[in-house]
């Protein structure tokens, strides 16, 4: 089986292998069937086997075509492990045979080169076979149906196995795969649309489950797609979801419950579904019954005595530190850990209430009220649903309810202490649903009352021994600890002392949520954690009264955990929260806490490239925790931490984590570095040019909408150091002031977080260099202005203007064509508190009156909207 140039079979290998297919795959041949597959991997040791096999694929159509597919399906299982290995021509020729035969006549045959086709590009990928995705173009446009039915079985096949490689950039490519096939794709499906919904609701009453719930999933992709198919079609199509939402099978009827998420996302006209809703309200309030076999059922009965098991610990991803934007919400919605008819139900009503308010309330309030007043331990899962829906509507229906919400709160915190788990459980959810509204009553003596029961029913319910009922409370109480905030002062000594009891009591699940707690309510009520008293009556003998019950446990588990277990990760983002909330209170931890995070991240990324010498396998959520904790200690200790900075290596470490492959790992390393540039710039001074040229090259990358969080944190670093190295920063401003123009001229495309960056960062560029930006001002000022009208009035926002007025002393002329966007700019100021640059301002428009004559001036303020007239006014133009 020797391999040529122009490779052709011998017929008698040919002869071989196709009698030994045939022997291993006929049901009456009495051969050996171990030792005919012993004799084909003996031959697949020759490296032209794997050729004869794709050459009977496709074209030995003497032989049956089940010997014709067993040799494909060989052919997919040895190239699994032989592909890279093999020499070019063989792969080539591989190829070349399969291309034919994805139109070949019979569909078994088809089916199998589709197989080969999709493990082909998960090994060599798209860009070493562009001819396949001509073939497939081809195959497409055709009007034979062989040829079309082949293409999408292969790219479905793709889609399955390996859906990135088509939404991937190819070199030699123009434009992304998928942007090729999926207009072809999708005109044929809108030329036959009529035909297809046809087809669609004749099998909508099929009985086989499994084809109803492809047509309801059908049904949701169009509506996401293409919903004005769909419109004509709407009043049928809402009574047959109807109908389905109370199939037999959970699986059809959470595929139709999918459906109501999927109309609303289409914003569809809401009215459309409005006479529907005395049907479809019952309907979920129904599906949110537990069912007889939820797996949540078992759990609950699970004792805080039993270990977590391995399975239990669902992973937890540690979120990279994100300057300047608002965090995101954490789904304090998420009351089931698997997505099923009960959970979508539930949060189907959340978006009917949402979309429709109070005008469900008087269907579903009597439903409610029935469920609830359901008595008997049969019913307990009525009760338990009626609770659940209460808390699925507490935002939608919030005005409706309100007038009633004392009663509600006061309804649930009795069913804190419920007999049965789940209904405890559900009523800690559905309060910290409506935490926000029963801090807002705090003010009234009867609102302070109710806040305290809710709190000590929450804290009561976190030491409880279930441990379904240990998560909800703990979750429910980090929801009114964000809400209530420094209301929560004066009762910080019971919360600690609960808290640190669940922290000795918890499993490793649950303990994860304490430390969310913990790090949460350090959040809420920061400096106030310090408070000291007096001890044995002498004034200098003050004593922490709060740290003493907070530290000691935290301390012994940080102590107890090795570096290498994965159990730091919550304990590290607690450790940040409480660092920021202390200040400088928490000095007297941090030389061991700021140790012990260099120490893993240079066990890390020594791990990265040798995991036998670092004794630990690489993890790069220990290093993103860990600059994490360090920015967290930066930004809490102050200048504080400049004698451990400077007894440490971690400048070099920093400079490696910002070059890091991982956007995670950067993106903290920025953060990092801009917390180290405010606090303590002499010990990067040494390496300033290296990390100013890294950072740039953040803003400058053709995947900046990929990496958009790591720009963004690179930005403001950059925007920190220019404030501190002043004029030392001036060899790579025009690089990043280059950089962030184009940012800030395709603002509509990015996030606002990094757009508010970059107008800070180049004002402060400015600022230091103004001879060196001012001259090219009149290239970006229209675009910097917008962003800056957005900014919130802080210090960053200062600095920001006070490069826009030392551009304009630089360069008058410069922001005259944007005059009028300065002036915005200017009037988005609620009070400017720098006496100092509140002059500046002043005299920079004061400076155009002067500038602009002959009416030009005038006319360049009835271009200005009254409300900015009016703020501009305080300037005295």
């Amino acid at each position: 089986m020797a391999t040529s140039v122009a490779w052709q079979p011998q017929e008698q290998g040919f002869n071989e292998i196709c009698r030994l297919l045939e022997q291993q795959i006929s049901p009456s041949s009495t051969a050996d069937k171990s030792q005919i597959w012993q004799q084909l991997q003996q031959y697949s040791q020759f490296p032209d086997f794997n050729n004869y096999l794709a050459f009977i694929l496709a074209r030995a159509e003497g032989k049956s075509v089940e010997i014709r597919q067993a040799a494909g399906l060989l052919l997919k299982n040895n190239l699994r492990t032989a592909y890279k290995s093999m020499s070019p021509s063989n792969q080539q020729y591989i190829k070349s045979e399969l291309l034919p035969c994805l139109g070949a006549a019979d569909r078994h045959i088809r089916s199998t080169v589709g197989t080969i086709v999709s493990v082909v590009v998960q090994l060599g990928g798209i860009a070493g076979w562009l001819e396949l995705l001509q073939a497939l173009v081809t195959c497409l446009d055709s009007n034979d149906i062989n040829h079309m039915e082949g293409a999408m079985d292969a790219l479905s096949k793709i889609c399955e196995d390996i859906p990135q490689v088509l939404d991937s950039d190819v070199p030699g490519l123009a434009e992304r795969p998928i942007n090729i096939f999926l207009p072809r794709l999708l005109q044929a499906l809108f030329v036959s649309m009529d035909q297809y919904l046809q087809g669609l609701f004749l099998l909508s009453n099929d009985p086989s489950a499994e084809v109803r719930k492809l047509v309801c999933a059908a049904f949701n992709l169009l509506i996401e797609v293409r919903p004005s198919f769909l419109e004509p079609h709407l009043r049928n199509l809402f009574e047959y979801m109807l109908q389905v939402n109370k199939d037999t099978d959970d699986d059809v009827a959470l595929e139709a419950c999918e459906f109501w998420h999927s109309y609303f996302e289409a914003q569809l006209p809401h009215e459309n579904l409005k006479e529907f809703l005395p049907r479809l309200v019952p309907v979920l309030l129904s599906n949110m019954i537990y069912a007889d076999d939820d797996e949540s059922l078992v759990e609950a009965e699970e004792d805080e005595s039993l270990p977590d098991r391995d399975q239990d610990l669902k992973p937890r991803f540690h979120s990279s530190r994100l300057h300047g934007s608002e965090n995101p919400e954490d789904d304090d919605d998420d009351i089931v850990n698997v997505w099923n008819l009960r959970k979508c139900s539930a949060a189907a009503l959340d978006v009917l209430s949402n979309v429709f308010g109070d005008e469900i309330l008087p269907t579903l309030m009597p439903v409610i009220q029935a469920k609830l007043s359901a008595s008997g331990d049969e019913a307990w899962k009525d009760r338990e649903a009626a609770v659940l829906a209460l808390g699925a509507i507490a935002e939608g229906c919030i005005k409706g309810l309100y007038p009633h919400l004392s009663e509600i709160v006061a309804f649930l915190i009795p069913l804190l202490d419920d007999k049965f788990p789940l209904i405890r459980s559900i009523s800690c959810w559905t309060l910290s649903r409506f935490s926000k509204f029963i801090v807002q009553d705090i003010g009234h003596q009867n609102g302070r009352e109710q806040f305290e029961k809710v709190l000590m029913g929450l804290l009561k319910r976190i030491l409880d021994t279930n441990k379904r009922v240990q998560e909800a409370a703990c979750s429910a109480f980090a929801t009114l600890e964000e809400e209530a905030a420094e209301e929560l002062a004066p009762r910080l000594e019971i919360i600690l002392q609960h808290l640190m009891m669940a922290f000795g009591k918890y499993q490793r699940r649950n303990l994860r949520i304490v430390y969310d707690a913990i790090g949460t309510l350090a959040d809420a009520v920061g400096f106030e954690l310090n408070q000291k008293y007096v001890a044995n009556n002498y004034l200098d003998d003050m004593q922490p009264v709060y740290l003493d019950i907070l530290m000691p446990p935290l301390i012994a588990k940080w102590q107890l955990l090795p570096n290498s277990d994965k159990d730091l990760f919550p304990l590290l983002e607690c450790f940040t929260s409480i660092a920021q909330a202390l200040g400088a209170g928490f000095t007297q931890f941090a030389q061991p806490v700021f140790q012990r995070c260099i120490n893993i991240i240079q066990t890390q990324q020594l791990a990265k490239v040798d995991s036998v010498a670092a004794g630990a396998q690489y993890d790069k959520e220990f290093v993103v925790c860990c600059l994490d904790l360090l920015s967290g200690l930066a930004e809490g200790l102050g200048s504080g931490i400049e004698s451990l900075v400077a007894q440490s290596n971690l400048r070099d470490m920093l400079l490696q984590c910002c070059m890091d492959d991982a956007s995670d790992v950067r993106q903290s390393a920025f953060a990092l570095l801009g917390d180290l540039a405010r606090v303590c710039p002499v010990h990067l001074q040494a390496r300033l040019s290296d990390f100013l040229d890294i950072a740039a090259k953040q803003l400058n990358t053709p995947k900046l909408k990929e990496t958009v969080s790591v720009a963004n944190n690179a930005c403001w670093a950059i925007g920190e150091l220019a404030v501190k190295a002043r004029q030392e920063i001036s060899p790579i401003v025009m690089t990043v002031v280059l950089c962030l123009v184009p940012i800030l001229k395709h603002s509509e495309e990015l996030n606002k977080s990094l757009i508010e960056n970059s107008a800070i960062t180049l004002g402060r560029l400015a600022w230091v260099c103004p001879e060196l930006v001012s001259p090219h001002m009149e290239h970006f000022m229209q675009p910097w202005c917008i962003a800056l009208s957005m900014i919130r009035d802080d210090t960053e926002k200062e600095d920001a203007f006070r490069g826009l007025c030392a551009m304009v002393k630089a360069n008058p002329s410069g922001a005259l064509s944007s005059l009028v966007f300065m002036c915005r700019a200017i009037a988005s100021w609620h009070e400017i508190r720098s006496e100092e640059l509140h002059n500046e301002v002043c005299q920079v428009l004061h400076g155009y009156k002067q500038m602009l004559r002959n009416g030009a001036w005038d006319q360049c303020m009835s271009a200005l909207e009254p409300p900015v007239k009016d703020k501009l006014s305080k300037y005295q133009v």
